[in-house]
């Protein structure tokens, strides 16, 4: 090959291959640290390797689930606090996962930007291990993107993929049936949904990421950027202590979108807004948008971020169970004959 005239190089069309480099070698320690039985191999290569049958399944049917966190990402970019987004990434794909009765076992991410910046870069991706560390699975591999031209200056987009599995015939929802008992796991606020709203709403108030927030101590950009629980681990748990018909994983469409898809044909449930209290962030939210309950519920979490439908008998222990397992559980309904969710009481 001759040599080129003007010596251009990928560095000067926007792409850094060595601060690619060096993050891969920023990041090893943290991915390092979930590992887990059936890990074969560590970043870098071209493919990542995972043996079932060294992480205990014998019939394993694989689950997969892919997410991302979604407009919250710019309250990330704007305040710079980006170290609780990778939890969120790693929750929304695993939380979702478990509801199928599979254990989430590894995971990995795509991280996208104009221009690699190996200091933010390094602290998102360390907070996707934290949450992978926290629900058990290994971050075994991604990708790093640095797209010139295709992001803003400091913007950055994320996804992530979940696998799990599970032993062939113990899939959910299974035995879902009229009586069982919603359990309902708390939120720690608005999670990573409906942040189009939350952005307009904050835009309505007045008030700046920097301000004081008006229902917690700190600022407001920070309150709303609280990771999303993870209830991969409790959930499990509940799981093999027998009883657990169903797991619902409250996301965008709110209890009234999300209940009624472990719903078999020709049941539904009635649910008590008066079991719970509504966090003070959703109380603020609906206060400044003047929003109707009807729609908070089909919008936010308002409290409860995963359902358990579980025999009546088994509830009791469930319960116990749940709660030394650290969650704050209410029994928030009952499945019946119909379609769809009814509610009783009210939001407050």
């Amino acid at each position: 090959m001759t040599t080129g005239k003007n010596g251009i190089t990928y560095a000067e069309a926007g792409v850094d291959i060595d601060a690619g480099n060096d993050l891969v070698e920023r990041i090893k320690p943290a991915a390092k640290r979930t590992n887990r039985p059936g890990v074969m191999s560590g970043l870098g290569g071209f493919g990542a390797l995972f043996d079932l049958k060294a992480a205990g399944y014998s019939d394993p049917v694989l689950v997969a689930a892919t997410d991302g966190v979604g407009t919250k990402l710019r309250i990330a970019i704007d305040t710079g606090n980006v170290d609780g987004v990778g939890i969120d990434l790693v929750a929304m794909c695993v939380n979702d996962l478990v509801c199928q009765g599979a254990e989430p076992l590894f995971f990995l991410d795509y991280f996208a930007t104009g221009k690699l910046e190996t200091e933010q870069a390094a602290r998102i991706i360390e907070g996707i291990a934290e949450g992978c560390a926290q629900s058990g699975s290994a971050l075994i591999g991604g990708e790093t993107a640095e797209m010139p031209g295709m992001y803003p200056a400091g913007d950055f987009d994320l996804a992530g993929f979940a696998v799990g599995a599970m032993e062939r015939g113990t899939a959910l929802p299974e035995g879902v049936t009229q009586g069982d008992v919603l359990l309902g796991l708390a939120s720690n606020g608005v999670h990573s949904n409906g942040y189009s709203l939350v952005r307009k709403l904050v835009q309505i108030s007045g008030l700046g990421w920097d301000d004081a927030c008006p229902w917690a101590e700190g600022t407001l950009g920070a309150a709303l950027l609280t990771p999303t629980r993870l209830y991969v681990k409790q959930a499990l748990a509940a799981v093999r202590a027998g009883g657990v018909h169903a797991l619902a994983h409250i996301t965008g469409g709110g209890l009234t979108e999300n209940l009624p898809r472990v719903f078999p044909e020709g049941l539904g449930a009635e649910v008590d807004l008066d079991a719970w209290t509504l966090p003070p962030v959703f109380a603020w939210l609906a206060e400044v948008g003047g929003m109707a309950e009807a729609e908070m519920l089909k919008t936010f979490n308002c409290g409860i971020g995963m359902v358990v439908v579980v025999a009546a008998d088994q509830a009791d222990a469930l319960v116990a169970l749940l709660t030394e397992a650290g969650e704050t559980v209410s029994r928030i309904g009952v499945i019946t004959e119909g379609q769809g969710v009814a509610y009783k009481g009210a939001l407050k």
